[in-house]
């Protein structure tokens, strides 16, 4: 870095410490860390000589992997926001994880892979927090010369990133999308042309203070398009953006503010209803965001007599600013396992009811619900045997419009000779009238619970409908539902099977950092999808999605009594209880034995145990256990007495305790003498 670049950058940090309120876990490191620590389980982050940065550099790896650096305890009450200036010098990447109290992961808030010559700025919202928690800045500078990841500031400042006053050089980490002709531009300030007709900055009412403008004086083409986008936001919110602004010019520009999301999907939220103001004019607008977006801010100008418009002081408030506007609300009303009724789903009265609530006991032949593998769920035409046919609607609750809904449900089906109408999805207004088929079933499902995602938007209140249409009593079999969710955003976006939060495995794209220790006489653990190789024995499909991964020992490349080690990650300890979730599948008449065991330096011992077959279903197990220190959990599976012993888990989950749901953790083992029972 040259040094004249670094003195530019040490003036800035000179003069934004002096502008701005610092919470604590803000460090410069102009003589020592701060109270930053590297973790001596990993290489040691290194302080400049001359201070101003911590670096993180290659030739000093050893044969650790990472660096990383952990943040004094914090402890911040209200939303802040974290500015990060770093830097990538040739090939690496750094993270930033949240670390609570009391739990065995982190989250991680924040990436970076790219490389630069220069610093660059990150903005990462910090969530208002009820518990103590620490940050951690892992570093993976790549093997090799000249490839380091350093830190020269960390600033935490009150409230949210997407607010700024534009008076600090870093502008808050907005950013111009580059044009040819047009562009945003830093306007105020002692230093500009007298003749010019820009205004004075609003923040401060003088020359002083600094603002945004887009001028169109080297406009060349119709429609020239500047941006200017705020950094992404890192977590959910929702509130009032403000934002001053000042357009001069009666024709000739079109200014509109626009919300992006991961995807690229722009939304339009605001475009002005007057068309030139002499004064700076203040507007809010509503913004929910449910998952990571920019704001963008984009003019567009017709000539290059299409004057300017300038923006300044953009802030966030959590409070919406229209009392029009309908409260932020919880789409988890739509939400159902079907453990304790119908929640609020309900099904038309005419002709009695296709829908019915069920459980079926632990067998070998058939299999039970999706959530526990012993609980309820909805099963269509089981009391009427002799009904030529038949149509059931179950209806669920309405959900208010203009919203972008992801909604997921499991679905099994056995029996069908033909598939037409076995199952669709239709969406509903409020006067019961069917807008649209949004989903319907396309191939069986043997028997086996499947993953259904579906995005919809619709601009009025809805509701959803199940539909199950048998015409002929002898094409139709059983239609089973369960585990029904809705959560807001596209399902592409949303936290689903594919991008599980930390502590969750569900093998559907690595085996999460799972290892084991492949010998010759022992067993290994195997990842496989679909239907194991030996029949009467494993399951048909995974537990996460029907059609996913999962892990399994296949019995007849074992020996009786051989057994497979399945190692988790290091899990830190914690003073607080912890509580293990995951479903097994044990189906076979020779099955052997499946333990969980705590490994804790050269000792093991036994949390929880199943022998013997359980049921064709996967069944939910949770384990409560305590541990202050470092430590692992193996999953042990021992094969039995035949090649019918394969044994299975899958949906793996780790988090603070005590377990909430008792699941399996009573002791129980064997099935149900009536094989094929049904209980209403």
């Amino acid at each position: 870095m040259s040094l004249l670049h670094f003195s530019t950058l040490l003036a800035v940090a000179l003069l934004t410490r002096a502008q701005t309120q610092l919470l604590p876990g803000s460090c410069s490191f102009d003589a020592d860390s701060c109270g930053y620590t590297s973790d001596p389980a990993y290489a040691a982050w290194t302080i400049n000589e001359e201070g101003r940065f911590i670096t993180a550099d290659s030739s000093s790896f050893g044969e650790k992997e990472k660096y990383v650096l952990v943040s004094p305890e914090l402890e911040l009450r209200d939303w802040s926001c974290m500015r990060l200036v770093y830097q990538i010098s040739g090939s690496g990447s750094l993270q930033l994880h949240l670390r609570p109290e009391g739990e065995n992961f982190d989250y991680v808030l924040w990436t970076a892979e790219r490389p630069s010559d220069s610093w660059l700025i990150a903005s990462v919202d910090l969530r208002n927090m009820s518990g103590a928690y620490q940050l951690l800045f892992e570093a993976k500078p790549s093997r090799g010369m000249g490839n380091s990841v350093a830190v020269f500031e960390i600033h935490i400042i009150p409230g949210y990133c997407i607010e700024c006053n534009f008076e600090e050089h870093h502008l808050c980490g907005y950013s111009n999308q580059w044009n040819p002709n047009v562009n945003w531009y830093v306007g105020g300030s002692l230093a500009r042309d007298p003749q010019s007709n820009l205004p004075d900055d609003h923040t401060m009412n003088n020359e002083r203070g600094h603002y945004m403008y887009v001028d169109s004086i080297y406009a060349k083409r119709f429609q020239e398009v500047a941006k200017l986008v705020s950094p992404m936001t890192t977590t959910s919110m929702a509130g009032c953006l403000s934002f001053y602004y000042q357009r001069d010019q009666a024709i000739g520009n079109f200014f509109s503010v626009f919300t992006k999301d991961q995807l690229g999907h722009y939304e339009e939220i605001w475009r002005p209803d007057v068309y030139a103001t002499s004064n700076w004019k203040l507007v809010q607008v509503d913004i929910k965001a449910p998952h990571p977006l920019e704001v963008v801010f984009e003019v567009a100008f017709n000539s290059a007599r299409g004057g300017y418009v300038a923006l300044d002081d953009i802030s966030f408030s959590s409070e919406f600013c229209h009392t029009e506007t309908e409260p932020a609300f919880d789409p988890a009303v739509a939400n159902c396992d079907f453990e304790e009724g119908l929640c609020q789903y309900y099904q038309e009265r005419t002709g009695g009811s296709v829908w019915n609530m069920v459980s079926v006991k632990p067998n070998v032949y058939r299999i039970g619900d999706h959530t526990t593998g012993t609980g309820s769920f909805l099963l269509t035409n089981t009391r009427y045997p002799s009904r030529p046919g038949y149509v059931g609607r179950l209806f669920g609750p309405s959900l208010p419009g203009n919203h972008k809904y992801c909604l997921r449900f499991y679905y099994a089906l056995h029996g069908f000779m033909k598939l037409d109408n076995a199952l669709a999805l239709y969406i509903y207004d409020e006067n019961n009238v069917a807008q649209e088929k949004i989903w319907t079933v396309s191939e069986r499902s043997r028997d086996v619970w499947t993953e259904v995602e579906v995005t919809y938007l619709k601009p009025m209140s809805t509701k959803v409908a199940f539909v199950s249409i048998c015409r002929n009593f002898w094409d139709c079999g059983l239609v089973s539902l369960d585990d029904i969710s809705v959560t807001l955003g596209d399902c592409r976006v949303a936290a689903g099977p594919l991008n599980p939060p930390p502590g969750h495995c569900n093998f559907e794209t690595g085996d999460c950092g799972y290892t084991q220790k492949k010998k010759v006489k022992k067993g290994h653990w195997l990842r496989i999808r679909g239907q194991t190789p030996t029949s009467y024995t494993g399951p048909k499909g995974d537990h996460t999605l029907g059609v996913g991964y999962f892990m399994y020992i296949e019995a007849s490349h074992m020996l009786p009594k051989q057994a497979a080690r399945l190692m988790s990650t290091e899990l830190r300890g914690s003073t607080s209880p912890q509580c293990l979730i995951f479903f097994y599948h044990m189906h076979g008449s020779g099955t052997g034995t499946l333990s969980v065991l705590l490994h804790k330096g050269d000792k093991e011992r036994l949390l929880w145990t199943r022998q013997g077959e359980q049921s064709v279903s996967w069944m939910k197990a949770t384990v409560d256990y305590e541990c202050y220190t470092r430590h692992w959990i193996i999953f042990e599976a021992i094969r039995g007495s035949s090649v019918r012993s394969d044994i299975a888990i899958d949906d793996i989950v780790f988090k603070k305790g005590p377990c909430k749901d008792p699941g399996d953790s009573v002791p129980y083992s064997g099935f149900s003498e009536n094989f094929n029972e049904i209980e209403y």
